[in-house]
């Protein structure tokens, strides 16, 4: 099934706008770090009591992960802070947005944090925004040949991650809207590494080209075609463009590379999953999905895990296959949100096939939130942690009345689980949790501006990162508020521990 071109907003050169004022950001700024302090004078005593020392987050038997190659997916494992106190780490905002509306969007795909910089995608752009005093300082800003087009969450042990952008190409020509050059970044410099054009791309566009990072090598998809590139020079190592009935939808990458298939048009279309060898692109296996299944979305490379649609949009179910591709379990998500293409209003931008926002997969088990509880007095919401090997349930982990909870990332064989905030009194939270000993951790408490706050909390709507004891808030979609369109909008906002040092 081909795809049309993308919005307007990437076939177009931004408009020139006028120069927004600074004063409300730094009114607001004010006012985050006065909610701070306030937090950490009136419940500083009681949360440090709970913080424990500053021995490294492990596995269930205590042991921190081993140093990584450069060229490795990051998996980090996250210290306890000597305070969860939370801290403003860095805020940033976006200035000329006055012609962006909620039907007309300033797209910002892409936020990736390392020890130094939270670096975010902006239209046609990547900035890098330094994690330190003052809190608003530029590091770096790489001018992209053209509007992002697809992103992954995954970045290397050393800071490095891809972009697909869309050149600009004449109006009307069978190239608008393509998306076909691959851009190689380092996130701590900006510098850009090296940048290739795809073969055969098309049908490239933002709304079905998928990007992901395996160890030393970059993948895109895009259904009518697919590439690997070798991280260290962007040397092609191979590629794929279909022309049988079977298409190569998009790649999961991290520890390992899957491949998900595609044969046949519309409803009648079947899926394969495929381990694919990332230096050759050859098959390892094939598992073959289940016929009426109406999408497939791969949350986890190794372990493989599948999040399936039967019969609907929504995942409706999670497969987990063992080592050589065969099927372990099936886990329903009746009563859970995975969240799965939930991104931009359920459409198809950026890449989708690795982004289920409600579903995080560790080494043994996959930690699902449910659908919103909206009884009196009783959690908002719970995550529950789900055996791969037998898809029974193995832990349970309660939000709070009127606190929803969202799962994270693994930290080693915990959990990262972020909790909105209530009021002072119940600020937001970073917590770990382990699901076999059910212990908590906090790792952060803070209180985020409360303009911004629903916004910034919803995972459907913006990107929650947290790296190195810090969390980070990027939203996906800039708009102007129409009181004051020609104002700066909060763009990015992140928060680190008192006890946590520059």
């Amino acid at each position: 099934m081909s795809f049309g071109p993308p919005p307007s907003v990437f076939t177009q050169s931004a408009l020139a706008a006028d120069q927004a004022t600074r004063k409300r950001r730094r009114t607001r700024l004010l006012g985050v770090l006065a909610v701070l302090v306030v937090l950490g004078l009136g419940a500083g005593g009681l949360l440090l009591s709970s913080a424990g020392d500053d021995s490294a987050h492990a596995d269930g038997k205590g042991a921190a992960t081993a140093a990584q190659s450069p060229d490795a997916i990051r998996e980090t494992v996250e210290k306890v802070p000597s305070s969860p106190e939370g801290r403003l780490a860095l805020e940033h905002d976006e200035e000329h947005v006055s012609q962006y509306t909620e039907t007309n969007p300033r797209y910002a795909p892409g936020t990736w944090a390392t020890g130094k910089i939270l670096a975010r995608g902006v239209a046609n752009h990547i900035v890098g925004i330094r994690i330190k005093p003052p809190y608003d300082e530029t590091a770096w800003t790489l001018k992209l040949d053209g509007h992002i087009c697809a992103t992954s969450r995954h970045v290397t042990a050393d800071g490095r991650t891809a972009v697909v952008i869309q050149p600009p190409h004449a109006k009307g020509s069978k190239q608008e809207g393509v998306c076909d050059q691959v851009v190689f970044v380092d996130l701590n410099t900006g510098k850009k590494l090296w940048q290739k054009k795809m073969p055969s791309p098309q049908q490239a566009y933002v709304t079905n080209t998928n990007l992901t990072l395996t160890k030393g090598v970059v993948a895109v998809a895009w259904g009518h075609g697919s590439v690997a590139y070798d991280m260290k020079d962007g040397r092609q190592l191979w590629d794929s463009a279909t022309v049988s009935r079977c298409e190569d939808k998009g790649f999961a990458g991290g520890r390992a590379l899957l491949a998900l298939v595609s044969c046949g048009e519309g409803t009648a279309a079947t899926y394969e999953v495929q381990k694919l060898d990332p230096r050759t692109g050859k098959p390892r296996w094939t598992y073959k999905v289940a016929s009426g299944v109406q999408a497939v979305y791969l949350p986890s490379s190794d372990p493989p895990v599948l999040a399936v649609a039967a019969g609907d949009n929504e995942a409706t179910d999670l497969i987990s296959l063992d080592a050589r591709g065969r099927r372990r379990a099936t886990i329903s998500l009746s009563g859970y949100d995975a969240k799965c293409g939930a991104r931009y209003f359920f459409s198809p931008y950026f890449g989708v096939l690795e982004n289920c926002d409600g579903l995080v997969v560790g080494r043994t088990q996959a930690y699902v939130m449910s659908k919103e509880n909206i009884a009196n007095n009783q959690p908002s919401d719970w995550i529950v942690a789900f055996d791969l090997k037998t898809g029974r349930s193995q832990g349970k982990f309660d939000g709070r009345d009127l606190q929803m909870i969202y799962p994270l990332r693994m930290s080693g064989d915990e959990l990262l689980i972020y909790r909105r905030g209530a009021d002072v009194n119940a600020p937001a939270a970073v917590v770990s949790w382990n699901a076999r000993t059910d212990k908590e951790t906090p790792l952060l408490f803070f209180q985020l501006p409360e303009d911004d706050d629903a916004e910034l909390s919803d995972p459907e709507q913006t990107d929650i990162v947290f790296e190195k004891g810090r969390v980070f808030f990027g939203k996906r979609e800039l708009v102007r508020d129409d009181k004051y369109p020609k104002d700066p909008v909060l763009m990015a906002i992140g928060i680190g521990s008192a006890g946590l040092k520059h």
